[in-house]
């Protein structure tokens, strides 16, 4: 089972210039766990809303996707909220954030995996109760630790500051998604590989950095891997970088790589397998893309998606190459030419 820690919230998109707001159930950590739900994968939110209206919203749109919430609405709050303003598909936002969750309990005996990050690992008072949940956890050893910055530089203060609160959870961390515009606020003067490489020294056993339309960059002790970018109709990017995450925990779930137990078997992952990983975590994030709000896939689109694009690349005929002046080319029945040197 996966436990999910962090912030479920209301976001109100609307366009640049407009005057209308359409409410969509989000927060990073929420859409992380709806994600996980929809593509088959038990999971349980553990949050903070409000009892309110839209606390309603949150928790039947997650509940109805299969996502277990730990607790009940917290009196004498509001469920938290951000608006989100689109251009060209693109978020900003603007939050309205009551993150004070209180201390939190060991994890189920049946966890094999916790995820966190974004504003729950940032605002107080609640991230000091989740980063000592992940000092706690560490130390058991029984789960897979896995990270997600999601940096929110209106709530964080400069770079200088923001940067020792977050190196600390990438210690504390076995797995850490980030964003290449998140490394660039981070560190600015720095290359994205090089950050990846640095934090791949404090703790972890796999720094994946998505890069948008330039793809997926990730390493490893003994890997280094670029991954294009998957063509999608965009609509909009939100919750883009959720479902991104979603997938690459499911796959590392479908691999049997999740678990305290299995910690050296994901260090030593091999090529094959995190392509197909990656690969399939981008495929979830573009469905994502190609619909309003953060909406990911599930199982059963996620697989019809696959074997449409399956069947797409299998209709494009073969390419015959075309000879230079006085170069043969083998045909197929040749074998290949023999060079002299």
């Amino acid at each position: 089972m996966f436990v999910v820690v962090g912030e479920a919230l209301v976001d109100l998109v609307g366009q640049r210039g407009g005057r209308t707001l359409v409410a969509h159930p989000g927060g990073s950590p929420a859409n992380v766990a709806l994600g996980l739900a929809r593509l088959g994968d038990p999971v349980t939110l553990m949050t903070r809303l409000g009892r309110d209206a839209f606390g309603d919203m949150v928790t039947e749109h997650l509940q109805t996707s299969g996502v277990r919430i730990a607790g009940g609405p917290a009196e004498g709050t509001s469920t938290s909220l951000a608006v989100a303003t689109l251009a060209a598909g693109i978020a900003s936002y603007d939050f309205r954030i009551d993150w004070d969750i209180g201390a939190l309990e060991p994890l189920p005996i049946e966890t094999r995996a916790l995820h966190t990050g974004s504003l729950a690992t940032a605002l107080p008072p609640g991230n000091a109760h989740v980063e000592d949940l992940m000092e706690r956890e560490q130390r058991r050893g029984r789960v897979t630790i896995s990270y997600d910055p999601n940096v929110r530089p209106a709530l964080l203060g400069t770079p200088e500051q923001a940067r020792p609160g977050i190196e600390r959870l990438v210690a504390l961390s076995d797995v850490v998604k980030v964003s290449d515009e998140d490394l660039r606020w981070l560190y600015p003067d720095r290359e994205d590989e090089d950050v990846a490489r640095e934090w791949l020294g404090r703790g972890p056993v796999l720094v994946v950095v998505t890069r948008g339309g330039k793809g997926v960059h990730a390493v490893t002790d003994d890997l280094e891997l670029r991954r294009p970018a998957t063509p999608v109709d965009l609509v909009d990017t939100v919750g883009a970088g959720d479902s991104f995450t979603s997938g690459l925990l499911d796959g590392l779930r479908r691999a049997d790589l999740i678990g305290g137990a299995r910690r050296d078997a994901l260090a030593a992952i091999d090529e094959s397998t995190l392509i197909s990983i990656l690969d399939e975590a981008s495929l979830v994030a573009a469905i994502t893309c190609s619909r309003p709000g953060a909406n990911p896939p599930t199982r059963a689109e996620l697989e019809a998606e696959q074997a449409q694009r399956a069947a797409a690349a299998a209709s494009v005929p073969p390419v015959t190459p075309r000879a230079a002046p006085g170069v043969t080319v083998p045909s197929a029945t040749q074998g290949p030419t023999q060079h002299r040197t």
